[in-house]
């Protein structure tokens, strides 16, 4: 005679569901990843695959020592190469720029020439009136010890490049000599170039000049103080590396 079945020993076995759940699991991380990769975010991405990691693979998984954590450790060394590559360039200057402050400061020359150091580089503005004549070129006398004043700072420089550049105001000129205030503005930066190179240890490779004429005003020309603030050499001292980033305010350069 056949035993009957109890109930309970009809009750299949639920086994099978741990790993189904698991290969959900599984299924879910991989889209979420997936997904993450699509948005090119590779913050998040790293950041999610090393939570994955951590899970499924005790800290340690394969995207986490993928090519994406080395390529952000090499953009990163490069970042802080180039600020630290910056931050030095930046000091140079300043060191230029101080003794160019005492230079201005021991000749009285406040009201006539500053410096400052830019994005561009380390900049002289020379007013007009402390150079030349009105509608002139020609640099003589106090002029010409001014341009030996300064062609000593420059050889601070080193192996920077520098351009010297004319500016004049908006009121028109129209002699034999200047037809027009760009060959005015041009002829002075040449003229102001060629006395600053009566310093041999300045090499002629090193110069550029540029003529603007009125069309790179720093004031109004609305009043002859604006007009007067225009006319104007610029001698700039170019840095040997890009500083248009945000060095200049973290360490806070000021003119």
């Amino acid at each position: 005679m056949k035993r009957k079945k109890k109930p309970h020993d009809e009750h299949i076995s639920e086994g099978w569901l741990i790993p189904y759940a698991d290969l959900l699991t599984l299924l879910l991380a991989l889209f979420i990843v997936l997904f993450a990769s699509s948005n090119v975010d590779a913050v998040k991405l790293k950041a999610m695959s090393q939570s994955f990691s951590s899970v499924f693979n005790g800290g340690s998984g394969m995207i986490t020592n993928s090519s994406l954590s080395t390529q952000e450790e090499e953009d990163s060394k490069k970042l802080d190469a180039r600020t630290k590559a910056q931050s030095y360039e930046i000091a140079e200057l300043e060191k230029i720029k101080e003794e160019a402050n005492q230079y201005i400061k021991n000749e009285q020359l406040e009201k006539d020439i500053k410096v400052e150091i830019t994005n561009e580089g380390l900049v002289f503005t020379i007013r007009d009136r402390a150079l030349f004549s009105p509608a002139q070129a020609e640099v003589k006398g106090r002029s010409l010890q001014i341009a030996e004043g300064m062609s000593a700072l420059l050889v601070k420089a080193g192996q920077r490049q520098i351009q010297v550049s004319g500016h004049t105001d908006n009121i028109p000129i129209n002699t034999a000599q200047y037809p027009s205030n760009w060959e005015l503005s041009a002829d002075r930066a040449i003229s102001f170039m060629r006395a600053l190179q009566r310093n041999p240890k300045l090499e002629p490779k090193r110069f550029t000049v540029s003529g603007y004429g009125e069309f790179q005003p720093i004031a109004s020309n609305q009043t002859e103080a604006g007009r007067s603030k225009n006319r104007r050499v610029e001698v700039l001292i170019r840095p040997l590396i890009d500083l248009k980033a945000n060095v200049l305010d973290e360490t806070k350069v000021k003119s």
